[in-house]
C-alpha cells in the first residue's frame, strides 16, 4: 500500500499547486496542454494494445465488459459521486457546465487505467518494492498539475478511486499473482489500451463522447477469456 499512499500523495500536490497557479495560466496554453495530454494518453494506449497475442480476444473482453459495465452503470455511478462531491464542495460554473464531474471521471480514469497501475500495485503488495508505482506518482502529479489548472478541484477527489482500485490491487495481489499469467496480463493491458484510446478521445480531445467508464469491467473479462480458453 506505500505506493498507492504515495500516488495518492503526488496527486495531491499536483493537483493543489495547478489550483493555486491555474488562473495564471492562459486559456489556450490550458487547451493546448490538456490536448498534448489526450494525443499522448492516445499513443500510449495504442502502444498497450499492441501487445495483444490475440485482437480478438481484447474485442471480446471489451464488448462484455461493456455490456456488464451498461448493466451496473458503472459511467453512471462515477458521475453521480462526482455530483454528489461537487454539490458539497464546489459552486457551478457561469455557463453551467459540469467542469467538477469531468475532471474527477477523466482524472480516475487516466490515474487507474494502465499497466504500471496492475504490475505496480501487485509489486508493492507481495514484496513491498513500489519502485515502479512511484515512477506512475510522478507521472500522475504532473499530469494532476495540468487536469486541476484546467478541470479544477474534482482532479484531486479521484485520489478516493485511486485509494480503492489500486489499493484493492495490492491487498488481492497474492491471489492474483497465484493466478494470472503472462498471457492474462498481455491481453488485459492491450483491452487497457483501449479503453485509454476512448477515454483521450472522449475526455481530452473532446472528438466523440463515449461512455468510456462502462468498459472497464472488461479488464477482468480479458484475463477470463484467456483462462478459457486455455481450459478448452
Amino acid at each position: 500500500m506505500t505506493g498507492t499512499f504515495l500516488n495518492i500523495a503526488t496527486v495531491l500536490i499536483g493537483g493543489v499547486i495547478g489550483l493555486i497557479f491555474g488562473a495564471r495560466i492562459p486559456e489556450k496554453l490550458k487547451a493546448t496542454v490538456i490536448s498534448g495530454m489526450g494525443l499522448f494518453t492516445a499513443a500510449m494506449g495504442l502502444q498497450m494494445f499492441l501487445k495483444t497475442e490475440n485482437p480478438l480476444i481484447v474485442l471480446g473482453a471489451l464488448l462484455i465488459g461493456t455490456l456488464l459495465g451498461e448493466w451496473w452503470r458503472i459511467e453512471d455511478g462515477l458521475q453521480n459521486v462526482g455530483k454528489a462531491l461537487e454539490q458539497r464542495f464546489s459552486k457551478a460554473d457561469d455557463d453551467g457546465s459540469n467542469k467538477f464531474v469531468r475532471g474527477f471521471l477523466t482524472a480516475s480514469l487516466l490515474f487507474c487505467v494502465g499497466p504500471m497501475t496492475i504490475l505496480g500495485s501487485i509489486q508493492d503488495g507481495l514484496t513491498g518494492d513500489y519502485s515502479l508505482l512511484a515512477v506512475k506518482s510522478v507521472l500522475d502529479g504532473f499530469a494532476s498539475l495540468a487536469f486541476a489548472s484546467t478541470l479544477g478541484v474534482g482532479v484531486m477527489f479521484s485520489t478516493l478511486i485511486i485509494l480503492v482500485y489500486q489499493g484493492g490491487i495490492s491487498l488481492l495481489a497474492a491471489q492474483l499473482n497465484a493466478i494470472v499469467t503472462a498471457s492474462m496480463m498481455n491481453e488485459l493491458t492491450a483491452t487497457g489500451g483501449v479503453i485509454l484510446l476512448g477515454l483521450a478521445i472522449s475526455s481530452l480531445l473532446e472528438i466523440k463522447k463515449i461512455r468510456v467508464g462502462n468498459m472497464l469491467p472488461g479488464l477482468l473479462v480479458a484475463p477470463l477469456i484467456v483462462w478459457v480458453l486455455g481450459v478448452f
